[in-house]
C-alpha cells in the first residue's frame, strides 16, 4: 500500500499542511473524546462516586466537569495529531495561563469543594456529636468551618496555578461597578447567611413563619434556607428575608406553643357548664399538656352569642397547628352538643319607627292549597 498519497496534504490550516492520515487521526480521537465525555456521565460513574459518600449534587457537577475536560484533552490531542502543534504548556491567546494550568486548576477546585463538605461532615457527624453542644450550634460551627475552608483554599489554589490576587483585584476593580450591582444580593444572601449562623435565630427543626411561608427549616445554606411546609412543599428563602423580616419562630427557646380557640355560644346557656365542657374537650386530646393546664376566659357578650376564648398548650402540635385547631373544634362542638350547648345563628332585632306593618295568618287548608296551585 503507498502510504505516500495518505501522507500528501489535503489542505493548508493554521500555517500547517492537513494530510489525509491526520484527517482520521483528528476524526478517531475527537470521536474517542466524544465517547469518554459521555461515559462519564453514565450511572456507572455516578455509582462509583457515590461509594465515597458524595453528595448526589456535588457528584453530578464533578462528571460534568471531568466530561468537558476529557472532551478537551481529546480535542487538543486532536488537533495535534492532525498536524497543528499545540502546546500544552504554552499560554492560550489573550490568558496567562496554559491549558495543563487550567486542568490543574479545575481539578483543585474540585479537591477544595470536596474537601469543604467532607469538614463539614466529619465535623457534624463525628466530631461535635459528642461535644454536648446543642445540634444546631454543632451544625452552625460546621457550617462556618466548612465556608473558612472552602475560601482559603481557593485563594491557595488560585495563588498556586500562577493567578495572582493582586491581578485579579485590579480586575475586579475595573469591572466592579456593573458586575457589583448583579452580585450585592448574592453577596447580602451570603452575609446574611454567616449571621443566622451565628446568631441562630432559627436553626433545623423549628418551626418558622417568614414572608408569608410557614413551615419547618430543612437546611440553612450559604445564599438560601429551605423550609418544607405542611403541604410538602420545599419553599427556598433568600436569607435576607431572615435579618429585613419579621420571623415567627414557634419553637425558639421553648418548644410549648399557646393556642387561643374562640367559642360563641347562645344567650341563656349555663356559663359554668360551658367552662367546664371547653376544658374537658381541651384535655381529651392527648397533645394538650396539663402544664400549664388549659384556660377559658369569658370574652364579651357580642351581639348574638356570649364569646368565650379556650388556651391550651401543646409542645408537638406547632408543627401542625392548623390540624390541632380542627381537632379542638371537633372535640369542642361533640361537648357543647352533649351538655345540651347550643351555638347560636347570628340574630338581628328590627324595630319599626312608625307605619303599620300587616300580618296575615294563613289557614292550613288555604296554604296547602296554595302549594297544589304552585
Amino acid at each position: 500500500m503507498n502510504f505516500t498519497l495518505l501522507e500528501r496534504p489535503l489542505f493548508h490550516a493554521a500555517g500547517q499542511d492537513i494530510s489525509f492520515l491526520g484527517v482520521v487521526a483528528f476524526a478517531a480521537l475527537f470521536a474517542a473524546g466524544l465517547l469518554t465525555a459521555r461515559a462519564l456521565q453514565s450511572d456507572v460513574v455516578r455509582r462509583f462516586f457515590s461509594r465515597f459518600k458524595i453528595d448526589s449534587n456535588f457528584i453530578a457537577i464533578v462528571t460534568t466537569i471531568l466530561s468537558v475536560c476529557a472532551l478537551v484533552f481529546f480535542t487538543v490531542s486532536a488537533i495535534n495529531a492532525a498536524g497543528i502543534p499545540l502546546s500544552w504548556n504554552a499560554p492560550l491567546p489573550g490568558v496567562t495561563l496554559s491549558l495543563f494550568q487550567i486542568f490543574l486548576l479545575i481539578a483543585l477546585l474540585i479537591a477544595v469543594f470536596w474537601i469543604s463538605s467532607r469538614t463539614k461532615r466529619f465535623l457534624f457527624d463525628r466530631l461535635l456529636t459528642k461535644s454536648g453542644l446543642d445540634r444546631a450550634l454543632q451544625y452552625a460551627i460546621s457550617q462556618i468551618v466548612s465556608n473558612i475552608v472552602l475560601i482559603v483554599g481557593i485563594i491557595i489554589v488560585l495563588e498556586n496555578t500562577g493567578i495572582h490576587l493582586g491581578a485579579l483585584a485590579v480586575f475586579a476593580g475595573a469591572v466592579g461597578v456593573g458586575v457589583g450591582f448583579g452580585l450585592q444580593n448574592i453577596t447580602s444572601n451570603f452575609i446574611s447567611g454567616l449571621v443566622i449562623l451565628a446568631e441562630r435565630p432559627i436553626t433545623i427543626g423549628d418551626r418558622i413563619e417568614v414572608a408569608g411561608i410557614a413551615g419547618q427549616v430543612q437546611q440553612i445554606r450559604a445564599r438560601s434556607t429551605v423550609i418544607l411546609t405542611n403541604d410538602n412543599i420545599a419553599m427556598i428563602v433568600p436569607n435576607t428575608k431572615f435579618i429585613d423580616s419579621p420571623v415567627t419562630n414557634w419553637t425558639y427557646g421553648d418548644p410549648r406553643v399557646r393556642f387561643r380557640v374562640p367559642v360563641g355560644v347562645a344567650y341563656g346557656s349555663d356559663v359554668n357548664k360551658v367552662c367546664e365542657a371547653l376544658i374537658t374537650a381541651a384535655r381529651e386530646h392527648p397533645a394538650t399538656l396539663s402544664e400549664p393546664a388549659p384556660n377559658v376566659y369569658l370574652e364579651k357578650f357580642g351581639e348574638s352569642s356570649i364569646d368565650f376564648e379556650l388556651v391550651v398548650w401543646s409542645r408537638e402540635m406547632s408543627y401542625r397547628p392548623r390540624r390541632f385547631k380542627s381537632d379542638l373544634n371537633f372535640l369542642i362542638d361533640k361537648h357543647l352538643r352533649a351538655a345540651g350547648i347550643r351555638i347560636p345563628y347570628p340574630q338581628r332585632d328590627l324595630h319599626i319607627r312608625s307605619g303599620v306593618l300587616k300580618a296575615e295568618n294563613v289557614a292550613a287548608p288555604d296554604r296547602d292549597a296554595g302549594q297544589r296551585t304552585t
